[in-house]
């Protein structure tokens, strides 16, 4: 009896040893990751290239640069000196648009989509169109130039617009209803 309490005693000794870590049979460098941002550094350069050719060779509009990445030029800017709010986070915006490509041809034409009412920052919106719209005025028509990972990126829309797509959107602000309207109105 002492014996097999002995064995015992030692298996229990000798098995209760801390667990080993288990190390993966392959290990990954990350050079995916590095070889797919260097295909993105490209892609984006070679967008940017070609909106940049697309400025040079247009000399009847003005341009201008986004902060955020994109360019865009008045089709009908609104010179009323009363008028002068811009939407902020909140704000209800009613807007028409429609995308093309960057050489012109009609992704969604004019009236095919339809007029959208948009809560500013709090709905999902592509992020070129969504910090387009906070840049124009009520009754303002904007053309806006977006590198595809402004506008659909390698998702496109799953509809019309494919991976990697660099777009042309033309919008018209029709109203801003903003946030304080909106709590007066409740």
């Amino acid at each position: 009896m002492k014996f097999r309490i002995l064995i015992i005693l030692f298996l229990a000794v000798v098995s209760c040893k801390p667990p080993e870590a288990r190390y993966p049979v392959t290990q990954n460098s990350g050079s995916y990751i590095d070889q797919s941002v260097q295909r993105n550094k490209q892609l984006l350069s070679q967008e940017e290239a070609y909106i940049q050719e697309i400025i040079e060779q247009d000399s009847t509009r003005n341009y201008i640069a986004s902060n955020s990445g994109f360019w865009y030029f008045y089709n009908q800017k609104n010179t009323d000196s009363i008028n002068t709010e811009m939407p902020e986070f909140g704000d209800i915006v009613v807007f028409d648009y429609n995308i093309s490509t960057l050489d012109g041809q009609p992704i969604y034409a004019e009236g095919e989509k339809p007029t959208k009412e948009y809560a500013v920052d709090q709905e999902k919106l592509f992020s070129g169109l969504r910090e387009g719209l906070k840049l124009m005025k009520e009754g303002e028509t904007v053309t806006f130039l977006f590198p595809s990972y402004k506008a659909f990126g390698y998702y496109g829309d799953k509809a019309k617009i494919g991976t990697n797509v660099p777009i042309t959107a033309k919008v018209t602000l029709h109203s801003i209803n903003t946030e304080t309207n909106n709590e007066s109105n409740n």
